[in-house]
């Protein structure tokens, strides 16, 4: 039975992640703006701030929809972890574990799911699955 539910959980799991990291993506350019998340960026030491804050949003929305889609899953997912990670080194670590008190707690959470998906084969409709699946049969 449990073998029958895992690629529907693995679905499940693959759209709520991807739509976190698609709203965070899609919030620095429509709600603060790049302007205000370059300063952001700066504000809290991120290098090239001016280049990190759009490359960071673009990775945001398109590893997003990746992760929706089941496409592409290990390089995005892999860049989405790193993205996490950096997240906790310059944003979340120094408030410690409790995402209440601003610490890396759903920061850590994101970049865990995100890892587990990037490398399970993304479960049911994963458009990754569906293209080995055409690649064997050719």
């Amino acid at each position: 039975m449990f073998d029958q539910a895992r690629p529907y959980a693995l679905l499940l799991a693959r759209i709520a992640l991807g739509v976190i990291f698609l709203v965070h993506g899609w919030q620095k350019f429509a709600t603060m703006g790049l302007a205000q998340t370059t300063a952001f960026f700066e504000s809290v030491g991120i290098p090239l701030a001016g280049v990190a804050a759009p490359a960071v949003a673009v990775l945001e929305v398109v590893g997003g929809i990746a992760l929706i889609l089941g496409a592409a899953l290990p390089v995005f997912g892999t860049l989405l972890v790193i993205d996490m990670l950096g997240a906790i080194v310059f944003v979340h670590g120094a408030n410690g574990f409790a995402a209440d008190k601003g610490g890396y707690e759903f920061v850590l959470a994101l970049a865990a799911g995100t890892l587990a998906i990037a490398f399970s084969g993304g479960g049911a409709l994963a458009v990754d699955a569906l293209w080995q699946r055409r690649r064997a049969a050719a």
